[in-house]
């Protein structure tokens, strides 16, 4: 960069600053600022967005709950079309149910109604206490999807889907 400096009153050199891109080019970032020596600054993402293991627990929780409803809906077909299935953290009144000492339910059927499809909701806090262990959370959760199910359409279990293992 050439030197612009004009002299201005009592002797003072004014410098324009220069264009950006240009070195010297003006305040700069923190991140800029930052020293990184021997290459160990930031890298970027840990894990790309697109690999499986960026996901976090409650969505892959929500994938396990949709692939259980796809099963269900190729072996049974048309019967549950008009079938919602909901994730929920937690059930409404859990600390009613825990202090009165009852069960905290899995899950929750509402039948359909005016206008409205029935719904089925799992609570994710639930189920994944309740799992034997983590690798065993997403059986424990196509059980329970499986369970509910067969609770809308007042059947077995164990007539809904062949692999139901019931964990409980």
């Amino acid at each position: 960069m050439q030197d612009r400096s004009t002299p201005g009153p009592a002797g003072l050199s004014i410098r324009p600053l220069p264009p950006a891109g240009e070195q010297g080019a003006g305040p700069r970032g923190f991140r800029e600022r930052r020293r990184n020596r021997h290459g160990r600054g930031l890298r970027g993402e840990i894990m790309p967005a697109i690999l499986p293991g960026s996901r976090t627990r409650g969505e892959r929780f929500e994938d396990w709950v949709l692939d259980s409803a796809d099963r269900l809906q190729e072996l049974r077909g048309s019967e549950l079309d008009n079938v919602e299935y909901v994730v929920e953290e937690i059930p409404p009144g859990l600390e009613k149910i825990l202090r009165d000492g009852g069960r905290v339910p899995q899950g929750n059927v509402t039948r359909a109604a005016q206008g409205r499809p029935a719904r089925i909701t799992i609570f994710r806090r639930v189920v994944e206490t309740e799992a034997p262990s983590p690798a065993e959370a997403q059986d424990l959760v196509h059980d329970v999807v499986v369970e509910y199910t067969a609770a809308l359409l007042n059947v077995e279990p164990e007539s809904l889907d062949p692999y139901y293992r019931g964990y409980r």
